[in-house]
Formats: structure tokens, C-alpha cells, sequence
């Protein structure tokens, strides 16, 4: 109890040092994720309408409901009718999630991120699934020649032109064909497991570069990882610079894992975007069980340590709040936030919705008793 009375008597402290505008509004990005997994909001426009407005009641000011999930999109894809024949994922007949998302969103002045959370993936635990039963030709490889899996998801090529392509077009049909504020790739995009790059065509690609010579056979080679990423790194600024001349107020968001791991597990290479300015916002997963292990990994993706310039108002980190039979302390979530403030983190977001409403919506009406006791403004201007 003592603890929990500290975290609240911080709040006061924290929401006097908030960032404000010249009408002394508070000015800080609350969010969560809206998945299609463990969540049944988005099956119906009913559902979404009630999930947007009780947002807006608890004072959220930004959604990024899933657009690319299972291999399949949640909106009406020109780009996978093409391809595939699926132009959205067949539980939603001829409804369009995304387009009811926006309407009932916007209403509520909440911000829209469209959030591509499959990614580079093309299956879990479906042996590529049919994204790689029409183009197999897209499959990722190990040293081995195996398909690339890791902790059960099945991956495409990320090296491969055709593949990046093809995400590079689902993400500008949402940016050219609907309203929302901004676009995100996260731990899956764009990544690529580190055990990976052993295709055919990603051999052939890197012994044109390197006279003939073929990749290491340990993953974990320095120089083998610089050349992975370097990929990845020219596919961000490829969908920055196509999503930018598109509108430029659409923002380009992304939410990787931790520096260094995300590097290293999965090739995301993201303080480089951060320092060529291929991102307006990241949203990096510090998912963490502990205060003493949250309070560390802020300071270690501090951008003295990650050796890039401090940019108020780029970072905003993503906290865990429900994963599974896993939901975040009120204790643990107050303390969290506290910690953000202090380090000039303004703003974060949730993953996920669903967990804001356990228990009778219990840690909602927390925040809405503290730190999201009063409105705050979204920081980025939003799309007209």
C-alpha cells in the first residue's frame, strides 16, 4: 500500500511537469494496440463504436488497430486480390474493419495508426501458410535450407524484392486509399530472424557483392549481421520516403523490440532510422515483469547509450499490459508511467485494449483517476 500511495502522490508531481501548450493543455500520446487475436472488438461495427468511445472517455487520444495479421488484411487489399485472390480476411465478409476503425475513431478525435503487426511473416505454425503456397519462391531460409521459424512463426524473404514490394504496396494502398494519421511496422517489420538470410536468392545476392564469396555460416558474424540490416535499413527508408510523398502529415511509426537484441535476434537496426530520420515516432517494447527491470531498460535505450541525438517527442514507449493470463500490477502500471515522465517520456502506448477492460475495466479507471485524469492533446498534427 505504501507503494501504491507514493505512486499516486508522484502523479501530481509528474502532471505538473507534463509538457503543455500555450493553453496550458496537456500535450502526450496515449495509446493502445487493437489486435484480432484475444479480442472481439473488431467483428463488429457496433463493437468498434463502443471500444472508441470508451477510449475517448478514459482519455486515450490514438488507436492503431492491426491492418495485416495471419497473412490476410483487415481492410479491402487491391494488392492481395491481385496476388492471392483474398483481398480481406474472410471473417469480415464484406465489411471493412480499417474504414469503420476511421469513421468511429475520428469521431472521437482519437488518431488512427495503422498497424501491420504480421509483417515479414507469412504463417504461425502453418508451415508458411498460404502466402508461401502460392509464391514459394518467397520463403526464408536457415543455414540449413529449412523454412525460417522462430518461437512458432514462419517468415518470407525480407531481402527479396518481390517480398518487400509487396509490403511496401499494402502500406501505400492504406496511406493513399484511407484517412489515417499514421502507418507502423513493428518487431516483424521490418525484421528478420538472424538465422536467416540462407535463401538462393539471398546467397546469390551477397556473393554479387562480395566476389563470389558466400555468407559466413554463423549467424551471429559480425560483418553477416551488418549486411542483413543494411537491407532492412534501405526498406525503411523506401517506406518512409513512398508513404511521405503520399501526404506528408501521414506519420511513419515504428515499435521494434530493445536495442540491442532487436539488432541481433531479428536484424532491427533502428537507431540508424532514428538517426537518417526515416521515423516520426518509436514505440519501443519495453515489455518488462518489473518496475526495477522497466526503470533499466528506459535507461538503456537512453539516446546517449543508443549514441543518437535526443529528439523530444520521437519516443514513446510501448508497456505491457495484458499478454495471455498476464495482467499488468496497479502498482507496477502507475510506476511505469511515472518513470516515463521523468525521463521526458511523454506518451505511450498499451499493448493491448483488451487488458484495459479485465476486471470491470479496472486499470482504465486507474489512469483515468491519475495520470489521464485530465484530456491530453495527440503531439503530431492529424491528417485533414
Amino acid at each position: 500500500m505504501k507503494g501504491l500511495f507514493l505512486s499516486i502522490m508522484s502523479v501530481l508531481l509528474m502532471q505538473c511537469m507534463a509538457q503543455k501548450n500555450s493553453n496550458d493543455q496537456l500535450i502526450e500520446l496515449r495509446g493502445t494496440w487493437l489486435t484480432n487475436v484475444d479480442s472481439r472488438v473488431l467483428e463488429s461495427r457496433e463493437s468498434i463504436a463502443e471500444a472508441m468511445q470508451f477510449l475517448a472517455d478514459h482519455h486515450f487520444n490514438a488507436v492503431y488497430p492491426v491492418v495485416w495479421n495471419k497473412g490476410m488484411t483487415l481492410y479491402k487489399s487491391p494488392t492481395m486480390e491481385r496476388l492471392f485472390g483474398i483481398p480481406i480476411d474472410t471473417l469480415y465478409g464484406d465489411r471493412d474493419p480499417l474504414a469503420e476503425v476511421i469513421e468511429e475513431a475520428h469521431k472521437r478525435n482519437l488518431a488512427v495508426i495503422a498497424w501491420f503487426e504480421f509483417g515479414f511473416s507469412s504463417s504461425y505454425e502453418e508451415n508458411g501458410g498460404h502466402l508461401l503456397k502460392a509464391r514459394p519462391e518467397w520463403a526464408a531460409r536457415d543455414i540449413h535450407g529449412r523454412l525460417l521459424t522462430k518461437n512458432g512463426f514462419e517468415w518470407m524473404n525480407a531481402y527479396h524484392p518481390e517480398v518487400q514490394q509487396f509490403l511496401l504496396d499494402l502500406i501505400a494502398e492504406v496511406a493513399g486509399n484511407y484517412q489515417v494519421d499514421g502507418v507502423q511496422g513493428d518487431d516483424r517489420l521490418p525484421a528478420q530472424p538472424s538465422e536467416g538470410g540462407y535463401s538462393l536468392y539471398t546467397v546469390q545476392l551477397y556473393q554479387q557483392e562480395h566476389g563470389g564469396q558466400l555468407p559466413p555460416d554463423n549467424h551471429l558474424d559480425p560483418q553477416w549481421l551488418r549486411w542483413r540490416a543494411d537491407q532492412l535499413n534501405s526498406f525503411v527508408e523506401r517506406v518512409y520516403k513512398t508513404v511521405k510523398s503520399i501526404d506528408s502529415q501521414i506519420l511513419v511509426t515504428w515499435s521494434p523490440s530493445i536495442y540491442p537484441w532487436a539488432y541481433e535476434e531479428y536484424l532491427q537496426d533502428w537507431p540508424t532510422w532514428v538517426r537518417n530520420g526515416w521515423t516520426d515516432i518509436i514505440h519501443q517494447q519495453n515489455y518488462r515483469y518489473s518496475i526495477e527491470a522497466y526503470k533499466k531498460v528506459v535507461d538503456d535505450q537512453s539516446a546517449e547509450k543508443l549514441g543518437i541525438e535526443k529528439l523530444p517527442g520521437l519516443i514513446y514507449p510501448g508497456v505491457l499490459m495484458n499478454v495471455g493470463d498476464y495482467l499488468i500490477d496497479e502498482e507496477f502500471l502507475l510506476q511505469t508511467i511515472a518513470y516515463n515522465r521523468s525521463h521526458d517520456l511523454n506518451g505511450e502506448v498499451f499493448f493491448f485494449y483488451e487488458g484495459l477492460r479485465k476486471d470491470n475495466n479496472r486499470l482504465a479507471k486507474r489512469l483515468l483517476d491519475t495520470y489521464y485524469q485530465h484530456p491530453a492533446e495527440f503531439p503530431f498534427e492529424k491528417r485533414k
